[in-house]
């Protein structure tokens, strides 16, 4: 008596599709927030304060030369 094994064995292309577009997603939306922090996006909660504060931009300033933003 012999028996036989096979396996079948499936390839995948790499990373879905979804995680991808998720992390691609993550990543437009960080550099909006670091491009525009300064105060366009607080402004519609806190109003003219948020011009005055710029607490965002003080928080991401080595990033934003790190992405190449100007900031001074």
């Amino acid at each position: 008596m012999s028996t036989v094994n096979t396996q079948i064995v499936k390839e995948s292309s790499g990373l879905p599709k979804i995680a991808v577009g998720i992390l691609l997603a993550i990543l437009l939306f960080g550099m909006f927030i670091v491009g525009y922090d300064q105060g366009q996006l607080f402004s519609l909660v806190e109003g003219q304060k948020a011009f005055d504060d710029l607490w965002m931009h003080e928080f991401y300033h080595d990033l934003r030369h790190a992405a190449g933003f100007p900031c001074h």
